[in-house]
């Protein structure tokens, strides 16, 4: 063999009857091609019953490779089909590539190292690619590893629903809380992704009926999702989008009191972040708004203290007690949209008050929320909802890839 051939031979970590046979490099189009060839006579296992078996014939393929130094390198084969006495005539595959890729292995191993940290978009332009044959690459061990992936420790789940893009177009997340992974993704945000999800919980060695907890928001479709998938979770009404339904009740109050009062203007924020979270300018501002005399947004403004001060009790019957106190003033307070808060916790008070035992919240999907936003935006959007969803498994999964070395 040609030392050339055989320090490429080497390098490709290529075995009998494997070898490269042919090297042509061209500088001007910066490209590196080696063919890879086996010895007349040769024989294959067969891929059934491993029973060696003479060549029938040939197809010629070629592969993308890793490349050398700043020029692109291809893998060139025969590949040999063989004719097996009992599963008749197939296709080898090839140790450095799976089956139906047009890159080798370990070209795709440095695909999805790199698209974990940048848009899809500019590792095509980078490696010279077209991003859709790079989804392709990510759809492929992405759709493996979840096949692989056991849930049958799941029991207490998050759900959410993510923007995928513009407009009322929504991808549902299932988090797992306590391993703190994505398990399950889907589009839409109706009462049916429950149903997929306890599906796809199924076919991972999982059940809906070992759900005990479960973390959501109060959509009136979510609810009717869980009612019979997980049958067996209690439910609990996420801390963080109540405080969110607080906030909008104390920005309406505002909004509604700025024409009689002109300081309130410009001044949401002052009343919507935590008192710590403000600069001192913020802060001067806000305390000099809260003298004015019988300002109904600082009225509400001390509702949205209190509620959040509850929040941090750990004993159900303490803050059942504060709870239901809380609701009767904001009854009692004229404020409507305090009062519209109010009824909104008696109808959901189970749900409310599960906190306080379960302490869940789907504070870690709001996290996982804003990874995928980043991710979407540094992307520009991405085309189909089975891109956000790859790119979300591959993102937040912890799925164990396996990827060649």
């Amino acid at each position: 063999m040609d030392q050339g051939n055989q320090l490429f031979t080497l390098a490709l970590g290529l075995i009998p009857p494997w070898a490269v046979d042919e090297v042509q490099f061209t500088a001007e189009e910066k490209r590196l091609d080696l063919h890879v060839n086996f010895p007349r006579g040769s024989q294959f296992p067969c891929r059934v019953c491993d029973q060696d078996c003479p060549v029938y014939d040939t197809q010629e393929k070629v592969w993308r490779h890793l490349d050398f130094f700043q020029h692109a390198a291809y893998l060139h084969a025969r590949v040999p089909r063989v004719q097996c006495p009992e599963h008749w005539v197939h296709l080898v595959p090839v140790p450095w590539a799976r089956e139906g890729s047009g890159f080798t292995l370990l070209f795709e191993a440095l695909v999805m190292a790199i698209v974990r940290e940048m848009p899809v978009l500019t590792v095509a332009r980078l490696i010279r690619e077209t991003d859709q044959r790079l989804w392709r690459v990510i759809e492929h061990y992405v759709a493996r590893a979840r096949e692989a992936a056991v849930l049958s420790e799941v029991h207490a789940i998050g759900v959410d629903e993510t923007s995928s893009r513009r407009g009322h177009d929504y991808i549902s997340l299932f988090v797992d809380l306590e391993a703190k992974r994505l398990v399950f993704a889907t589009p839409g945000k109706d009462a049916k992704t429950f149903e997929q999800f306890a599906k796809d919980l199924q076919a991972h060695g999982g059940s809906a009926d070992t759900i005990t907890e479960l973390s959501m928001d109060l959509s009136p479709a979510f609810q009717k999702g869980a009612a019979e998938h997980p049958p067996n979770a209690q439910i609990t009404f996420d801390r963080f989008h109540l405080m969110k339904l607080i906030n909008e009740a104390v920005d309406a109050v505002r909004k509604g009191e700025v024409y009689s009062q002109p300081d309130l203007k410009k001044s949401r924020w002052l009343w919507l972040k935590n008192p710590g979270k403000l600069s001192a300018k913020q802060n001067a501002k806000l305390q000099e708004l809260l003298k004015l005399q019988n300002l109904k947004t600082a009225q509400a403004y001390q509702f949205r203290l209190t509620f959040q001060e509850i929040f941090t009790i750990q004993n159900r019957h303490h803050g059942a007690v504060l709870l239901k106190a809380w609701i009767e003033n904001a009854k009692a307070s004229g404020l409507p949209p305090l009062v519209k808060v109010a009824y909104t916790l008696i109808n959901h008070w189970d749900g409310v008050l599960r906190w306080f035992e379960s302490q869940i919240t789907n504070g870690i999907l709001e996290g996982f929320n804003s990874l995928l936003q980043s991710a979407k935006a540094k992307a520009r959007g991405y085309r189909t909802h089975k891109n956000f969803i790859n790119m979300a498994y591959l993102i937040l999964g912890k799925l164990d890839l396996r990827l060649p070395t």
